[in-house]
């Protein structure tokens, strides 16, 4: 099946179907729904290559995730491709697994396959690893970590809303002893997360009772910062995670000690994965909606692929306290 097939059963001429591939202006959309009947009807496959040689475009776009094993980007990575495959592009997966080295391994790759843009879905990136990309004037959206420009966009998500709306809460079930499990401090997004919590203290008055103890975003290392905090002479009455997975370890821990939650301590995520409402008692989260934020990032690349507009202020999803069954009054 060639090209010129589809063109005698659509009754156009081979550049109208060459035109109508490549998502051309030029094609009245009367010709372009024909011609794409014929193709359907043909079973024809247009030649990738020969698309991104006519059209300077590959209809490849980059996704560079932390973790693939955190049901967070799972959830991202889908509605993201959704929408790309609505619109007949395809999706390269980058998983970083929050190292720096394989960070740069995936823009590598992304420069190789020649992508139309990146969405990087990361706050680990090193700015001196995103320069390729910048210097090839690659449309790149960043989250947290980026800065505004005609090749690049920079969705900001408002950690501390959902931070302060979670101490607030525990304030008024009269919790003053409040402890924070961190992520990876190497993360933008981390550090972002630990200084709304250390921001909520001072607003509540309690700036001199800051209690923080350091995770990495993974069941095993929250069950390791809650035994910590356990075994402190004075534990806290409340811990605020910086993400589910980190309070689902803490979960586990304190299970694990004889305890109950929230009995004798009350618990609070961040992200609101897919399970957060499944667990024993089902847990009081703070929601970032993974539709938005792929929606919102697919919707800035697009804009900077099309050259649609310049410089612009950061996007901003918001975020807030979801209130389940884990978190009571003392």
């Amino acid at each position: 099946m060639n090209i010129k097939e589809v063109a005698k059963r659509a009754k156009v001429s081979t550049a109208t179907v060459s035109r109508t591939i490549n998502d051309s202006q030029k094609v009245k959309p009367g010709t372009a729904a024909r011609v794409r009947k014929a193709i359907e009807e043909l079973n024809f496959y247009p030649n990738t290559h020969a698309r991104t040689l006519v059209s300077g475009r590959s209809r490849m776009l980059g996704l560079i995730i932390s973790d693939i094993t955190n049901p967070f980007f799972p959830e991202l990575v889908k509605s993201f491709e959704d929408q790309a495959v609505q619109r007949g592009q395809e999706v390269i997966i980058g998983n970083t697994d929050y190292s720096p080295k394989r960070m740069s391994g995936c823009i590598r790759r992304m420069v190789e396959r020649k992508v139309d843009g990146v969405a990087i879905m990361t706050s680990e990136a090193d700015a001196a690893l995103v320069t390729e990309l910048t210097r090839r004037n690659i449309p790149t959206v960043f989250m947290d970590t980026g800065t505004n420009s005609a090749h690049s966009a920079n969705i900001r998500i408002d950690y501390a809303q959902g931070i302060h709306e979670a101490m607030d809460h525990l304030f008024s079930l009269n919790h003053r002893h409040i402890a924070f499990i961190t992520g990876p401090m190497n993360l933008e997004s981390a550090r972002i997360r630990r200084a709304a919590f250390l921001s909520g203290l001072k607003y509540h008055g309690l700036s001199e009772r800051a209690l923080i103890e350091n995770g990495d975003h993974r069941i095993e290392g929250g069950a390791i910062a809650m035994g910590n905090l356990l075994a402190l002479p004075h534990p806290p009455t409340a811990v605020i995670t910086s993400n589910d997975l980190t309070a689902i370890g803490a979960l586990g821990a304190i299970h694990q000690a004889g305890l109950k939650v929230p009995d004798d301590f009350s618990l609070i995520g961040f992200d609101d994965i897919s399970f957060a409402h499944l667990t024993q008692p089902p847990l009081t989260t703070v929601i970032l909606s993974r539709t938005q934020l792929a929606v919102t990032a697919f919707a800035a690349l697009e804009a900077l692929i099309r050259k649609e507009e310049g410089p612009h202020d950061d996007y901003i999803i918001p975020t807030h306290l979801v209130l389940r069954g884990s978190t009571r009054a003392i």
